[in-house]
Parts: structure tokens; sequence; C-alpha cells
């Protein structure tokens, strides 16, 4: 696949359990929450979050439309202060933060947020722009994938794969210990 992303197919790449439990960071209306609920198949749960409203409803309203609604779940969150997603500790077995870290440059309270949630084990996958690929560099704050691979190596996560998802952006994927 190259171009841009396509949620379907990369989410077929992520190691996804039916059962799992996922928050969706900085879901917006849903890009990933749709194509995660969807390879649940029906069981656990994705909790998308972001911090507009309008965004979180056209989501809903798209969930149903999908038929995903049952196990899709949407909360209003500001995940760059501490306890931004109101969930619970170590509840989650996977966190995706997708297209969300170049537009901050608070990502390691982001990133405190996404490992908190966390259960042992759990994944924490990261798909963000390629600083040299970002049509627009004004006003965000991209990180190449060797400066974010550091950071969260410090933050106690051990690597698992870096998976080739577009020719525009990055997916690394890490296991909290």
């Amino acid at each position: 696949m190259s171009g841009l992303l396509n949620p379907t197919d990369v989410v077929k790449k992520l190691p996804i359990i039916p059962s799992m439990v996922i928050a969706d960071f900085g879901a917006g209306s849903g890009f990933f929450s749709i194509a995660l609920a969807k390879a649940l198949n029906n069981n656990g749960r994705v909790i998308a979050l972001d911090i507009w409203p309008k965004a979180l409803e056209a989501l809903q309203t798209r969930a149903k439309i999908e038929r995903v609604w049952p196990i899709l779940e949407t909360k209003v969150a500001d995940l760059e202060k501490p306890n931004g997603s109101k969930l619970t500790s170590e509840s989650v077995n996977m966190v995706l933060i997708s297209n969300m870290l170049f537009q901050t440059e608070n990502k390691i309270n982001i990133l405190k947020e996404a490992k908190r949630i966390l259960q042992k084990n759990g994944f924490l996958v990261i798909i963000d722009w390629n600083p040299q690929k970002l049509p627009n560099k004004e006003n965000f704050f991209p990180t190449d994938k060797d400066a974010l691979n550091k950071i969260i190596l410090n933050m106690d996560f051990k690597f698992k794969e870096d998976i080739f998802v577009s020719d525009t952006h990055y997916c690394l994927i890490y296991i909290k210990n």
C-alpha cells in the first residue's frame, strides 16, 4: 500500500484479538475506530477518545450505520492532561494513537496517559506522519520515528515492530513492560 492510509488494511496488520478493549486516542470522526470495531467482530470494545464533541457525534452516527455501535463507545477527553482519558488504570489491551502526535508539542503527557491505561503486555500502536511527507509543517510538531522510538523506549516499553502502512506515515508497535 502506498499513498495515504487505508484504515482497514492497516488494522489487518495489527495484533488484534477479538476480545480486546482498544482505546483510540484522538479518534475524531472514527477514521480508525470503525475499522477497529469491525476487526473485533462484535466482541471486545473500542473506546474512541477525542477533545472535539462534534467529531465524536459524527462517529456515533457512523458507528450506528456500520452496525458496530454496540461495541464502540465515545468519550470526550483531553489526552494531554493527567488522567485525561478518564479510563481506569491498566484497563485496555491496546492504545492506538494515530495522526495525533504531530499536532502537539506535549507528546510525553499523551504517551504517559496511554501507558497508564494499558495493561501489562498491552500494545501501544503509534501511526504518525513522516515529517518529510507532511504537506504543511506550519503549526505542527512532527517527530521522526527514530526520535519517537527513543522517547517511548525510555518510558519502559519494549519495541515490537515497525510495520509499513503507507509512504506518508509510519507505524510503530510497542509492548508495555
